[in-house]
């Protein structure tokens, strides 16, 4: 696997698990919905998840919950515009990748001072997206999801789960390698158009996607695979997600994108430190 991500210049070294920090701008997303949306509300919050041990911070100008219509990219420009700008003159080492299906939102991120783009649809919603990653030359993350937020859980099904999972990663993979795009991390999707057993099937069966040589994020944090199995809210679902995550390391993740930056910088140094014994 590729151990590096060239991130608009600036270059992650993923020889050793990462954090993803999620800082959420909108008021929509199903745990902080609204929480960090003043500057000195996001300077702290980003401040704490880079002192926590966060690489890389995720912006999110829009929801992507169950249920959530397509957004506006005028809107999520908006949204980014101040916030962005923010965070780059007041924490100019860190990472940021911007959370977009739009690819007119993506080519403005990057060419404003983002590193990363992640792309939830993995082109599926804006054909653009491969195209514009391609002129971009940034590392794209893209995910599986059956379906769009609107529906993708209305009863999702599959007949193969990792082989379905699996095939739809190699074609992009292919496609975008062969487009000359040397940067992609895939992510498996959890929560996005499966089933709580589905989520659980392709966390145990992620080292499927070794295959593909690309890094893999995992996104657990505090999702309803976790608060639904244990009969509680997004809440009281740190411990849980600390769990998952060390499932998510054992069985090949080399991103961690979590709310809580402390306990995932915790479980990576135990996660290590049992490896190295």
């Amino acid at each position: 696997m590729k151990k590096t991500l060239n991130c608009n210049g600036k270059i992650l070294d993923l020889s050793s698990p990462k954090i993803m920090g999620i800082l959420n701008l909108n008021q929509d997303s199903f745990y902080d919905g609204g929480k960090y949306l003043g500057q000195d509300a996001i300077i702290a919050q980003v401040s704490k998840m880079q002192t926590d041990g966060m690489t890389i911070l995720d912006l999110g100008p829009s929801s992507s919950k169950p249920g959530q219509s397509i957004s506006n990219p005028a809107d999520e420009i908006k949204i980014l515009q101040e916030t962005l700008a923010l965070i780059l003159k007041n924490f100019n080492d860190l990472i940021i990748s911007v959370d977009t299906y739009h690819a007119k939102v993506a080519h403005w991120a990057i060419n404003n001072g983002a590193h990363i783009i992640n792309d939830i649809s993995a082109g599926q919603i804006d054909a653009k997206m491969f195209e514009v990653v391609k002129s971009l030359n940034v590392p794209y993350i893209m995910m599986h999801m059956k379906g769009v937020p609107s529906n993708m859980q209305n009863q999702p099904c599959y007949e193969d789960l990792e082989k379905e999972v699996l095939d739809y990663f190699v074609d992009k993979v292919t496609y975008l390698k062969d487009q000359g795009v040397k940067d992609i991390v895939i992510d498996p999707g959890f929560g996005f158009g499966k089933t709580i057993s589905d989520n659980y099937r392709l966390l145990k069966n992620m080292n499927v996607f070794k295959m593909l040589d690309v890094p893999i994020l995992a996104g657990v944090s505090r999702k309803s695979m976790i608060y639904k199995v244990l009969e509680t809210t997004p809440a009281e679902a740190l411990n849980g997600t600390s769990v998952l995550n060390i499932l998510a390391l054992e069985n090949g993740a080399n991103i961690l994108r979590v709310h809580d930056v402390k306990q995932a910088k915790e479980t990576i140094k135990l996660y290590n430190y049992y490896n190295s014994i």
